[in-house]
């Protein structure tokens, strides 16, 4: 399974999001590039732990076993997939060149990832291992939604 830790992976992912423009538009959901752009620089600025979010009731419940079925193959997440209420893009203004390079430094940066704890709001405690995974899984994701 790839994993952002992989230096080749992480190249291929970079070279994905340059060829990113203003003018994609999403094969599937509600966002615009732009906002998927902040999405995801959003998603790294938590996984960076430059913001933390409270646990979700339900994610305590059933989070363990979700994570295992997402990371049990290297199947691509599902469309429309559900996410943070502080995660969702509504109005964002900004430059689609400075997103995809805040984005590429966050993905340039697990060069250098400590193994520092991770708790996600719905999936919990995740080792190494599994952020790797997960944020390939996260950044591929959103990088097919543009066809990129």
């Amino acid at each position: 399974m790839k994993t952002v830790f992989d230096k080749a992976t992480r190249e291929e992912l970079i070279g994905r999001i340059n060829a990113l423009d203003k003018d994609n538009v999403a094969l599937w959901g509600k966002m615009n590039i732009l906002q998927m752009l902040r999405h995801c620089t959003l998603w790294e600025e938590w996984v960076a732990g430059k913001v933390s979010y409270r646990r979700a009731f339900i994610g305590r419940i059933f989070g363990k076993m979700a994570l295992k079925n997402v990371l049990k193959d290297d199947k691509p997440l599902g469309h429309n997939m559900p996410t943070l209420p502080q995660l969702r893009m509504a109005d964002v203004i900004g430059d689609v060149a400075a997103e995809k390079a805040k984005w590429i430094g966050y993905l340039e940066g697990y060069a250098n990832f400590s193994d520092r704890e991770f708790v996600h709001a719905f999936f919990g405690k995740m080792t190494r291992e599994q952020i790797g995974y997960m944020a390939y899984k996260h950044a591929d994701h959103h990088l097919r939604q543009f066809n990129g």
